[in-house]
């Protein structure tokens, strides 16, 4: 017999608060199992998750848990494992709401924080400089009720990342070190603390801003708590059921699953909850805002796009972040772009190779990409390249890609050095094609070397080679993929072909050859 489908709840879009989703009738997924875990284990952690996924919320949990607010977990696994006999004080820190641009703002910003904190807990404070006082007031607290006090900090790192741009490295340095005067107070107040737990988007390097705070835990590549935020499948299947009618589960898992932190893959929070409401799939969780900083630093370092879906990095790379040291690895994984696909052990530390974590993230990726590679031009509309593609229509898909690189300014040709070889040209079309969510694999490898692009649709696999050449087209492109037998594979599938050489000339500023040859399957599957 069928379980009864649970009736249907609110959607916490944007809500943070505990107590509210609580009180007033909100889905919630239980997390109080990984917080009693983290309590039982130790004292001081670490947890750095991409924004939007739920790390305001997982604090506000354990804010409620120490303040011992049994009413809120009736149902939940911490109503049977928490010792609601004892109450603890809680002090929690926030530099989410606004842009804090220099030392000064950021001092504002906890003088305020602190004074609400001292009017809650009846003190006054005697110091004027921000780490003195939250020094009084932990010490103060913690005479005041006789327990060690709970210290949560939300969005640390936000004030250095709001500051990463070329611009304004000066004053993300000079943010970054008042910053880890603040954070050392934990340390220094050790006798003082039960527990202390700190929560951004990015790891920043222990020696630049925990300087001295070396018992931290970092739990972020810890497979224990992969899933300490966000949704896994069973929670939609279960938790999530009443919202699924209507909607194809395979499509929410390619639209918005994949993220992975060595362990059980989650979902976005934010785009679930949107999709349930508007029943629409689109890249909620993109739309809210891509770091400009992040699109002209892979420019700066002239990424080759279609690598980016396959780049390899050792653990300790993605945990490497500063003002002064940003791998590009470690910026696009921990800020959400790229997640873990596998794993491989190599001597005293693991290798991991990273991936677009679903469809959302890999076509707004490559659609920003795309934008920033032809100097803000417009591009064809998407529909039009998808129809053509359908339609095998490659004389019309011609039309359309000529017309796409003769649209890029002549200054961006003469300016810039990149424009000249086979890689833009690469990225542009890759990140073309990636941004209209089709199945693009970049660089497929055979044992005679590597295709520049392979695209599945309509029931064909599209092989294209691109070259660059001087003036006048050449013929090599599609002459190398016959000649490396480049289709072999997917015919051996029972799969046409289509193969397409394609030749830019940079002092044209053109496509001036596109051949295309259709290679018919003799082993139909």
């Amino acid at each position: 017999m069928t379980a009864p489908v649970p009736a249907r709840r609110k959607l916490p879009i944007g809500i943070q608060n505990f107590r509210q989703m609580r009180e007033e009738g909100y889905y919630y997924v239980d997390k109080t199992g990984y917080a009693l875990d983290l309590i039982e284990r130790g004292k001081y952690f670490f947890l750095s998750r991409p924004r939007r996924f739920g790390k305001s919320l997982f604090l506000d949990t354990i804010k409620e848990l120490y303040e011992g607010h049994r009413e809120l977990f009736v149902g939940l696994e911490a109503e049977e494992r928490w010792d609601w006999g004892r109450q603890y004080p809680v002090v929690r820190l926030s530099f989410g709401a606004g842009v804090l641009g220099s030392q000064a703002d950021l001092a504002e910003h906890l003088h305020l924080q602190l004074t609400h904190l001292e009017r809650r807990f009846g003190l006054t404070s005697t110091f004027t400089h921000p780490r003195s006082r939250f020094i009084d007031l932990l010490v103060q607290i913690h005479a005041l009720h006789q327990q060690r006090v709970v210290v949560l900090i939300d969005e640390y790192d936000k004030p250095i990342l709001d500051n990463l741009s070329s611009q304004r490295t000066d004053a993300a340095r000079e943010l970054r070190d008042a910053l880890r005067d603040i954070y050392s107070v934990i340390k220094d107040c050790d006798e003082h603390l039960q527990f202390a737990m700190l929560t951004g988007v990015s790891k920043f390097s222990k020696v630049n801003l925990f300087s001295g705070l070396n018992n931290l835990q970092d739990i972020t590549l810890d497979a224990r708590y992969s899933a300490l935020c966000g949704y896994t499948d069973d929670d939609i299947d279960t938790v999530f059921a009443p919202e699924l009618e209507g909607l194809d589960r395979e499509e929410i898992r390619r639209w918005y699953n994949g993220y992975n932190w060595l362990g059980t893959s989650v979902y976005n929070p934010f785009d679930l909850l949107l999709l349930f409401e508007t029943r629409e799939f689109r890249a909620y969780w993109f739309e809210t805002g891509t770091p400009t900083f992040l699109i002209d630093l892979l420019l700066q370092r002239h990424i080759f796009t279609p690598n980016l879906g396959h780049l390899v990095a050792t653990e300790t790379l993605l945990s490497t972040f500063d003002v002064d040291n940003i791998p590009i690895e470690a910026l696009m994984f921990q800020a959400g772009y790229l997640t873990i696909a596998s794993t491989s052990p190599t001597p005293g530390r693991w290798e991991c190779t990273l991936q677009y974590p679903n469809r959302e993230v890999r076509m707004g990726t490559n659609e920003l990409l795309l934008h920033a590679l032809l100097h803000g031009r417009t591009t064809p509309p998407a529909g039009n390249m998808v129809r053509l593609l359908q339609a095998n229509d490659f004389v019309g898909m011609q039309a359309v890609l000529t017309a796409l690189f003769e649209s890029i300014p002549y200054e961006w040709f003469t300016n810039n050095p990149i424009a000249r070889y086979e890689g833009y040209y690469a990225s542009v079309f890759y990140s073309y094609f990636a941004a209209l969510g089709l199945d693009v694999q970049a660089e497929p490898s055979s044992n005679a070397g590597r295709l520049d692009m392979a695209v599945r649709c309509n029931g064909l696999v599209v092989l294209f080679e691109f070259k660059v050449v001087e003036w006048e087209p050449e013929g090599r492109a599609l002459a190398q993929i016959k000649e490396k037998g480049y289709a072999k594979p997917y015919l051996a599938e029972g799969v046409d072909v289509v193969l397409v050489g394609v030749e830019f000339s940079a002092e044209r500023r053109s496509v001036v050859g596109f051949e295309v040859e259709k290679v018919t399957s003799t082993r139909k599957p």
